[in-house]
């Protein structure tokens, strides 16, 4: 269910690294529980976009509101404290550690025992671990990786790696989560799957939720709106059925391929 306000507003943001304007003027506005696409070309400026949502750069021009607060210059910890996680184009796993472990380091970001506490080994250092290790087994049921929680991430294959690098994500507590790519390097049996996966988070964990994806049958099947960049600049705003027929998308990026696969 959405509500009027909304919970990200991103107004006429835009980052220049040197002569070269990265990203420029862009705007988006998305209510809570709303399912949102960004798409563009290679080089369009999508992955800056996630970058400026979530600290890592720090916008040369517009802001960033988010949940009625401004995120402009919070580093990436603060944005996650505020409630947004994301997940990366390249799966980036603790690969050394075991997949429990990866999830409860999420859960460290909102520990409550106190960094004294840890040091000195006290109750309730003890108590918070038990906490979180019992959090985060939960987290993986609902993933369905509970039975792999002592197996090294980089011993899972691609796709539950994918799965428990979202499981990390949402065990942080957004209210926002950002996907980056989430069906790059998968199957259309594993595409499907995880198109049912976001579906089922969204509904469960009542998220809001923003994902970039070249995968133009899962933006079209699960999206309600979808955002078009090229060139670093937003060409299109619209429903799929929209942006399907949109000449500007089409000459960008969708081409022939929407038309014909998608009609």
């Amino acid at each position: 269910m959405t509500v009027d306000r909304p919970l990200l507003q991103v107004n006429k943001a835009g980052i220049q690294f040197g002569g070269l304007k990265a990203v420029s003027e862009f705007s988006m506005e998305i209510k809570q529980g709303e399912l949102i696409g960004l798409i563009g070309p290679n080089g369009a400026g999508k992955t800056t976009c996630f970058n400026l949502l979530t600290g890592v750069y720090v916008p040369t021009e517009g802001e960033i509101i988010f949940n009625g607060e401004r995120l402009n210059g919070l580093p990436p910890y603060k944005v996650t404290q505020k409630g947004i996680s994301r997940t990366f184009q390249n799966i980036r796993l603790f690969k050394d550690l075991s997949v429990l472990d990866n999830v409860k380091v999420a859960y460290h970001s909102l520990a409550k025992h106190s960094i004294l506490s840890s040091i000195f080994r006290l109750p309730a250092h003890f108590a918070g671990e038990r906490e979180m290790e019992e959090k985060a087994i939960e987290f993986l049921k609902i993933f369905q990786l509970d039975k792999l929680k002592d197996e090294l991430a980089k011993n899972l294959p691609y796709g539950q790696q994918r799965r428990l690098e979202i499981a990390r994500a949402l065990a942080a507590g957004p209210k926002l989560l950002l996907l980056d790519e989430p069906a790059a390097g998968m199957n259309p049996q594993e595409t499907h799957e995880l198109m049912e996966l976001i579906a089922f988070i969204r509904e469960k964990f009542n998220l809001t939720i923003l994902l970039i994806e070249h995968d133009m049958k899962l933006v079209m099947g699960i999206c309600e709106r979808i955002y078009v960049l090229d060139h670093g600049q937003l060409i299109a705003v619209g429903t799929p059925e929209e942006i399907r027929n949109h000449p500007k998308v089409i000459e960008a990026y969708l081409g022939e391929e929407v038309g014909d696969d998608h009609a």
